[in-house]
């Protein structure tokens, strides 16, 4: 089995730490929200056996990565740019990009924007064309409004921002409660290991992802919404020591950029739609997959057609699969399978 490798490559104006194993085409992974390189533990040592050379990032804003505060150093265009100058420090034309939650509309946005770069594309959780950050086209073109991501808001003619407000005069809403900062750096920070064993088990197949709707805005914070978990750990996927590694990793810097990245990436939502408005209509051309959990609730919130809106946007969809028993954390709670989907696709590229 090739050994993991850890180092710091100079991208973008920060320091960003890879995690990597095995030669051959170049397949790099990127983490959503709450993640690291070690949401890719099991897809480093398999893609390193099958003949490539597997790279998992820690994002920016995330792990070892340096953490900006200012949010505008995390819009589409930084952190693209992040890739395309990891790219450059490996030596790389292109590679082959696979991205889960926030990691998922990087690398469509990469195929879109930067297709000369990007050798074939794997989106995990997130079909091409909705936006973590509550619209569709990822940040460029008003398909659906926020709350509860059904279309209850006219929002043609508005900014994200603002339809997360409008949402929250009727209930809570994340989405908007992470456009102020301090609050939920503040509430998260203090509480590490509690949000992250929430969330974790809130998203994953057995969880339960309480409805926010139920709850008001004000005296309200992002824990109100999650519910505890009903068993403890280990958990069928996550032992106790993978949730101790997570905590370690997001709590390096201290509670105010404990996690940074996440809340930043929600906060630049308005400036993703002044950027990927030109983008709007864009097609994927280059060749794609898209794997998800069968019980991710993300794709049970977004709206039913997603898949089907994917499949006329992407000229070269080679495979979707829909991966039974796995909620929204697919590559960790069934990696096995995953593994075998994702080398399933990469077969097609050569």
């Amino acid at each position: 089995m090739s050994e993991i490798v850890h180092r710091q490559v100079e991208t973008n104006g920060i320091s960003m730490h890879i995690a990597e194993a095995g030669t051959g085409p170049l397949v790099v992974m990127h983490h959503g929200f709450p993640g690291l390189w070690y949401s890719w533990r099991y897809q480093l040592p398999a893609l390193a056996a099958a003949g490539y050379h597997a790279v998992a990032v820690d994002q920016r804003g995330y792990g070892r990565s340096d953490r900006p505060v200012d949010p505008a150093l995390y819009d589409a265009d930084y952190v693209a740019n992040d890739m395309l100058g990891l790219l450059d420090a490996l030596g790389e034309e292109k590679a082959i990009f696979v991205g889960h939650d926030f990691g998922a509309q990087l690398v469509w946005n990469l195929s879109v924007r930067h297709p000369e770069r990007v050798a074939a594309v794997v989106g995990m959780a997130c079909p091409y064309d909705f936006d973590l950050a509550g619209r569709g086209g990822m940040g460029s073109k008003p398909k659906q409004a926020a709350d509860g991501f059904q279309a209850e808001f006219a929002v043609a003619d508005m900014k994200p921002s603002e339809v997360f407000a409008l949402a929250a005069k009727r209930h809570f809403l994340h989405l908007h409660y992470f456009q102020t900062i301090g609050p939920a750096e503040k509430e998260l920070g203090a509480n590490p290991r509690e949000f992250l064993t929430r969330l974790f088990w809130a998203l994953s197949v057995r969880g339960n992802l309480l409805d926010w709707t139920k709850f008001p805005s004000e005296g309200t914070g992002y824990l109100d919404v999650l519910a505890p978990p009903e068993m403890p750990l280990p958990w069928p996927w996550l032992s106790q020591e993978d949730l101790d590694y997570y905590v370690a990793e997001y709590t390096r810097t201290g509670p105010d950029t404990t996690f940074i990245g996440g809340l930043n990436s929600y906060r630049v939502a308005d400036r993703n739609f002044e950027l990927g408005a030109k983008y709007a209509d864009s097609n994927v051309e280059v060749p794609a997959a898209f794997i998800a959990g069968s019980a991710d609730p993300v794709l049970k919130m977004i709206r039913p057609d997603a898949i089907d809106i994917m499949k006329s946007r992407c000229t070269d969809l080679r495979q979707i699969s829909i991966i039974p028993d796995a909620g929204h954390f697919v590559q960790q709670e069934q990696p096995e399978a995953t593994n075998v989907a994702l080398l399933q696709f990469l077969a097609t590229l050569r």
